[in-house]
């Protein structure tokens, strides 16, 4: 009888997991991460002598103004010394679609096919001196509001990145609105969950030790939920940090934030 119970109560909930997913999500307004980590980590956030994050701006700033890799000249000799001629509110557009270019561009697949126009040795995504340069050109929009177009051509890609933002993924058989749109504020190892926004990326997290850009952040997402991550340069994961920057319209841009 009490199995009964227990395979009744299952079946229920299932049912209550697959009706929220159903329902359109609620037109939330957009809250930084910065809202719900701690106060110590915002001051850390906060003080530029106190972020490690500031690290990774200060190697990418020293990557920014050096020929790399066997190129013909450095990033500054077209984007000026300390890339004070990159205008904050074009960097605030990121990610862009370039049907030229493959469809979307992330600012790091800008950087690389910057430096590849220069003579630079192609990277791999992600490569740490990729890492370093998309936050030190992220962090001269600080403070700009994220703008990522949502019409035009964008508008059905964002659709397609939604779709995969409330698709369940893994053995716990969640999706990424279960936790960033449903379940926001509530408590997980100690720590807040926020509304996976993206203004803050790339971002210094603490549970790791290291700098994290957005599509890291989704991979380690997915290994949490017992998934097979999205390769790192797939359609899946461009579509997904497409959909996730586009939800933080009018947030400012933190980075490097700080996070858990």
């Amino acid at each position: 009888a009490q199995m009964i119970v227990i395979k009744q109560s299952f079946i229920l909930l299932s049912g209550i997991l697959l009706a929220i997913s159903a329902r359109p999500l609620l037109a939330e307004e957009p809250k930084s991460g910065y809202e719900y980590i701690k106060p110590a980590t915002r001051a850390m956030q906060d003080d530029d002598f106190e972020n490690p994050g500031m690290f990774a701006v200060e190697q990418g700033l020293e990557l920014f103004n050096k020929k790399q890799n066997g190129a013909s000249k450095a990033c500054s000799d077209c984007h000026g010394a300390d890339a004070l001629e990159m205008a904050p509110k074009s960097i605030a557009r990121y990610p862009v679609y370039d049907e030229n270019k493959g469809g979307i561009v992330t600012l790091q697949k800008s950087i690389s096919l910057c430096r590849n126009n220069i003579g630079s040795k192609p990277l791999p995504t992600n490569h740490p001196d990729l890492i370093a340069l998309e936050t030190f050109v992220r962090h001269r929009a600080h403070g700009e509001a994220v703008n990522v177009q949502t019409d035009g051509p964008m508008a059905g890609l964002l659709s397609k990145g939604e779709e995969i933002y409330r698709t369940r993924y893994g053995l716990i058989d969640m999706s990424c609105a279960h936790c960033h749109s449903l379940y926001t504020g509530q408590m997980i190892r100690g720590q807040k969950i926020s509304q996976g926004q993206g203004n803050g990326f790339p971002a210094y997290r603490l549970d790791i030790g290291e700098m994290t850009n957005l599509h890291q952040r989704i991979q380690q997402c997915l290994n949490s939920m017992r998934a097979e991550p999205f390769d790192a340069d797939s359609e899946e994961i461009k579509l997904l940090g497409l959909y996730l920057m586009s939800r933080s319209n009018g947030l400012k841009i933190e980075t490097p934030a700080v996070r858990y």
